[in-house]
């Protein structure tokens, strides 16, 4: 399981002083993007513009759970649920002081930039997420 932090920023935060949700998505980006680079060795600057592949979410279902306030330090863990042909399953949970607060389980899926295609993973990438798993 991959783990990074976030901390919350005045611009996450709404008028209720709460992390307004779409900024959410935005960390939940952010995590997965530094999960390519440091784990499978895919930054997403050459993966998109050299390799001409992305990975873009098809689907996201997400539990709000607990308000994350300014000022917070969220603790954000990804792990892999299925590995398909072109699919990928995760599991995103943020969380703070021992609550979870955000649960998201986003399906990205591996297309070609220029024919806008599902593609399968390249070996490199599939050789690094499979042994990551869950079972």
């Amino acid at each position: 399981m991959y783990t990074t932090s976030c901390p919350v920023r005045f611009a996450h935060v709404d008028a209720a002083g709460i992390v307004f949700y779409p900024r959410y998505f935005e960390m939940l980006n952010g995590a997965v993007e530094d999960w390519f680079a440091q784990e499978l060795g895919a930054d997403f600057a050459s993966l998109h513009l050299d390799r001409r592949i992305g990975v873009p979410t098809v689907s996201l279902q997400t539990d709000f759970m607990a308000p994350s306030r300014l000022g917070t330090l969220l603790e954000i863990s990804i792990a892999v649920m299925k590995l398909g042909r072109s699919s990928l399953a995760l599991e995103i949970t943020f969380a703070a002081d021992g609550v979870t607060r955000l649960v998201a389980r986003p399906v990205l899926v591996c297309i070609d930039l220029d024919s806008g295609q599902s593609i399968p993973w390249p070996e490199d990438l599939r050789a690094a997420i499979a042994p990551m798993v869950e079972a």
